[in-house]
């Protein structure tokens, strides 16, 4: 049988690893599906450990020789491999589990092509690591990032590792960011991938460094690539001091949010 995933370029194959994923979250939706407890609250279900299955047997398909971060199977490929792929492959696995169609699945290899999917939305949000798209019904289309909706996702889940000077949660408290946002609480990455579609305004998170996170990276190379501004809560860069993350539509979003953040 022929490799055709082996032909993709790189986005191609975080495209096709996402839909695939995509395909095992919608085929078990609605179904009671096993929990695997992770203590804390946390938990994955039987169609997290599925979709990772097929996520990875694209990869391995299309580049054998690259390492893979799951978020359900830890590491795996060959130690000190020059390239590895992030997954996150069913990310609001709590709204899945009630019945909330509200998820997605995260596919990024670091520091270059990601790709993140909406599974009951049906939109592909792609990025070759220097300009974003949206595919929909066969139809593409540059991602256009804009603070039209003044919405803004505040991902209100613990730990708040910036307590008590910062959390994400504050903000809703906030006289100058009620006057001037309409917050939003997704509980999901799919937040990041509409910012940069122009679906929200900016998208506010606490957290250490998120930049090699498989929840966050695919999200994250979207926004930069489509041009929004990407810095954590201190107004650095995302990195390995970083803190948290503010990904904004454009400048004066992001300086907005920041001051609110910094006040």
């Amino acid at each position: 049988m022929i490799n055709t995933y082996a032909e993709l370029d790189d986005a191609g194959v975080a495209v096709a690893a996402v839909s695939s994923g995509a395909d095992v979250v919608r085929t078990l939706y609605g179904q009671r599906l096993a929990r695997i407890d992770k203590g804390a609250g946390d938990f994955a279900t039987a169609a997290d450990v599925e979709a990772e299955r097929a996520i990875l047997e694209v990869l391995r398909a299309a580049r054998p020789d690259d390492a893979v971060l799951g978020e359900e199977g830890g590491q795996q490929g060959a130690d000190g491999a020059a390239r590895q792929w992030l997954v996150d492959p069913l990310c609001g696995t709590l709204n899945y589990a009630v019945g909330n169609m509200l998820v997605a699945v995260n596919v990024a290899l670091r520091n270059g092509a990601a790709a993140v999917a909406d599974p009951f939305g049906g939109e592909v949000f792609f990025t070759d690591g220097e300009a974003a798209w949206a595919r929909n019904d066969g139809l593409v289309e540059r991602l256009a990032p804009t603070p039209a909706t003044r919405l803004v996702d505040v991902n209100l889940d613990p730990p708040f590792p910036g307590a008590p000077g910062f959390r994400a949660v504050d903000l809703l408290a906030h006289p100058a960011f009620v006057e001037s946002f309409r917050p939003r609480v997704v509980s999901t990455t799919l937040a990041l991938a509409w910012v940069a579609a122009g679906k929200r305004a900016a998208y506010v998170t606490d957290g250490g460094d998120l930049s090699g996170s498989v929840h966050f990276a695919a999200g994250i190379a979207l926004c930069r690539a489509a041009g929004c501004v990407v810095t954590g809560i201190d107004g650095a860069p995302i990195g390995p001091a970083g803190r948290g993350l503010v990904a904004a539509a454009d400048a004066e979003t992001h300086e907005q949010l920041m001051s609110i953040i910094r006040g």
